[in-house]
């Protein structure tokens, strides 16, 4: 069994932004550090995917990293987006080449809520951000109002659907993703919300500086 789940990854086909990156993608910018003339600021994106999001990130004068553990996507970022600079890794088992806290911020879409171990992601980030970097998570909204909905017009099966292989096992609120930031010594953690009514949301952007 463990042989065959080694075998797995997430592939990917084409360079195409993922679906979540329509909504996701305004609010994460006005969440960067704005660039001041002249100013080169750097950006690790942590589960970069196919890199389309560190692309569209780097369109904006940044200087943006990418790691990925899918082989495909990184072959596909390297080949599509030549603005960045992609290394195959793993939130477990990152490259040393960007364990030197030499980036001002570190993003990472839609991941955190992927991770058997999520506590990891903050603690990765800390071995990255030069002092006072931020940290910038997102993650799909998970609140009462929004379960009860779900539940109501029968929708739950499908939002924490077990059959999606590589799926969502983790989901967040407010409150837990705070307490595991807090737990990991993280302050001044500030939310946006994207996506739909309030209390409703899609999504929620996460920005917060180690201690």
């Amino acid at each position: 069994m463990v042989s065959q789940l080694q075998d797995y990854e997430y592939s990917y086909v084409t360079a195409a932004p993922a679906n979540a990156h329509g909504f996701l993608l305004q609010p994460l910018l006005a969440m960067l550090p704005k660039l001041k003339k002249g100013q080169t600021l750097r950006v690790l994106d942590l589960g970069c995917g196919n890199g389309s999001l560190s692309n569209q990130v780097a369109q904006k004068g940044y200087q943006v990293t990418g790691v990925e553990e899918s082989p495909s996507g990184v072959a596909i970022a390297q080949k599509h987006f030549s603005d960045c600079q992609f290394y195959e890794g793993s939130i477990y088992s990152p490259p040393e080449e960007i364990l030197n806290n030499d980036f001002d911020v570190v993003i990472s879409a839609e991941v955190i809520e992927h991770l058997f171990y999520p506590k990891e992601l903050p603690r990765l980030a800390k071995r990255c951000l030069k002092p006072g970097g931020r940290l910038i998570l997102t993650t799909p909204y998970n609140g009462y109002l929004k379960n009860v909905a779900l539940s109501v017009l029968g929708a739950m099966d499908r939002h924490v659907n077990p059959l999606w292989d590589g799926g969502h096992i983790k989901f967040f609120s407010v409150k837990t993703l705070s307490q595991l930031l807090e737990n990991e010594e993280y302050e001044d953690i500030h939310f946006k919300f994207t996506g739909r009514a309030p209390f409703l949301w899609k999504a929620m952007l996460c920005s917060s500086t180690p201690k």
